[in-house]
């Protein structure tokens, strides 16, 4: 819980916080995608998040130029994302059986890049109410990744669903 508030009183303001907690958003994703990597064991799945992997890193960069200009750069703590790896890491960890791992990763990785999504929705928005036409477009540019790697796991998902047990529990 918030003691003080960060009185953000402007919509530039605003724009700022969240771009901050977008770099932090990338650069936890870059951070947790290679145990998704090393813990999935369907190739194409490995290959799509290895791909989102790099696509991350460049989001990185990609923030940061966002980011120049502000008087503050920095990454501010994305609460969400935070929440999302450490549920999909105990989902990798409660899975025994590989395909239900998949499925558990696929699952995870999707619900990410669903917020991911909705993230540089709402800052493309802003940037052109801001006028940023630039930012817009850089935006448009991670946007558009994170819909390709939504549909590559929903591609992936279709198969890897389809082979994994299905018995109810005990």
């Amino acid at each position: 819980m918030k003691i003080f508030s960060a009185n953000i009183k402007s919509l530039t303001e605003l724009y700022n916080t969240e771009l901050r907690k977008a770099l932090d958003m990338e650069e936890t994703i870059v951070k947790a995608l290679p145990a998704m990597i090393n813990n999935s064991t369907d190739e194409q799945l490995k290959q799509g998040l290895t791909s989102h992997l790099q696509e991350s890193e460049q989001h990185v960069d990609r923030v940061k130029a966002l980011l120049r200009g502000f008087e503050d750069s920095g990454s501010k703590r994305c609460k969400v994302i935070h929440t999302l790896v450490s549920e999909a890491e105990d989902s990798m960890k409660d899975a025994s059986d590989a395909d239900v791992r998949d499925i558990a990763i696929i699952g995870a990785a999707q619900q990410v890049e669903h917020h991911e999504i909705a993230v540089y929705g709402t800052l493309k928005s802003w940037a052109r109410i801001l006028g940023r036409i630039e930012d817009v477009s850089l935006i448009e540019l991670i946007e558009r990744d994170e819909k390709h790697a939504d549909k590559l796991l929903s591609d992936i998902s279709d198969r890897v669903n389809t082979v994994a047990p299905t018995a109810k529990a005990a």
